[in-house]
């Protein structure tokens, strides 16, 4: 039996998910759906207010071109697969998510963007390695400004590089590196908030020079270090 599922059949069932965001875009990277939880998390309370519209007007400037640039990547025809991202929600509270995108294609064509970004859930703590995992994690919020690498995070863990991996991905649902780059964002964001320079920041961070800092911070947060400070004064009372 060839049976297809529409995007509004998906629509629907993705309005039950309060935990997941659920969109497809046309190529020119206006909405055609949103689930319910996009529409609440953009502060709005009708479908109707997101669909037709570009990502660039829904979202902070920053926000809107990092957003699309990935659009246009996908639209190419690049699977962007669990990229980590730190959305900025409406009380500009950070929430952490991984993120996918497919191009949307019709009959060979690509014809838009469909995609998902989920939450981050709690880690899996009846994981029978979950204590020795913890003893890595540990290790990793006392160290993140150092160069950590992979073989020393196994060896706490009594585990081999591939079963690090593996039981990572299980109880975190994130990489080791992926860990990582969480701690040290987390860190960035928080700093960012007094009067320290971005370069010390970036160091302080560990990371190897103000562009590598940069440049994941963007990757992550979807938008500069300094836009994001300039975000977090714009919003305080």
């Amino acid at each position: 039996m060839d049976m297809k599922i529409s995007a509004c059949q998906l629509q629907g069932l993705f309005d039950a998910l309060p935990d997941v965001v659920f969109f497809v875009k046309d190529c020119s990277g206006r909405y055609t759906h949103a689930n319910l939880t996009l529409v609440r998390r953009l502060g709005m309370k009708r479908r109707e207010e997101v669909v037709g519209r570009h990502v660039a007007d829904v979202f902070p400037r920053t926000l809107g071109v990092s957003y699309a640039s990935q659009d246009r990547r996908a639209l190419t025809g690049e699977t962007i697969e669990n990229q980590l991202e730190v959305h900025i929600l409406p009380n500009r509270a950070p929430g952490w998510c991984l993120t996918c995108k497919y191009p949307l294609r019709q009959r060979g064509d690509i014809c838009g963007v469909i995609g998902i970004s989920r939450d981050l859930r709690k880690p899996d703590g009846r994981h029978p390695t979950y204590p020795r995992l913890i003893r890595v994690i540990e290790y990793m919020q006392a160290h993140f400004a150092e160069s950590l690498r992979v073989h020393t995070l196994a060896a706490l863990a009594e585990l081999s590089v591939a079963q690090l991996e593996r039981h990572f991905r299980h109880v975190f649902q994130l990489s080791p590196q992926q860990v990582l780059t969480k701690l040290r964002i987390e860190s960035a964001m928080r700093l960012l908030q007094g009067a320290g320079s971005v370069a010390d920041i970036g160091l302080a961070c560990g990371f190897t020079d103000q562009s590598a800092f940069a440049r994941q911070f963007k990757a992550t947060v979807g938008m500069t270090p300094r836009d994001f400070r300039s975000l977090q004064v714009s919003a305080a009372p």
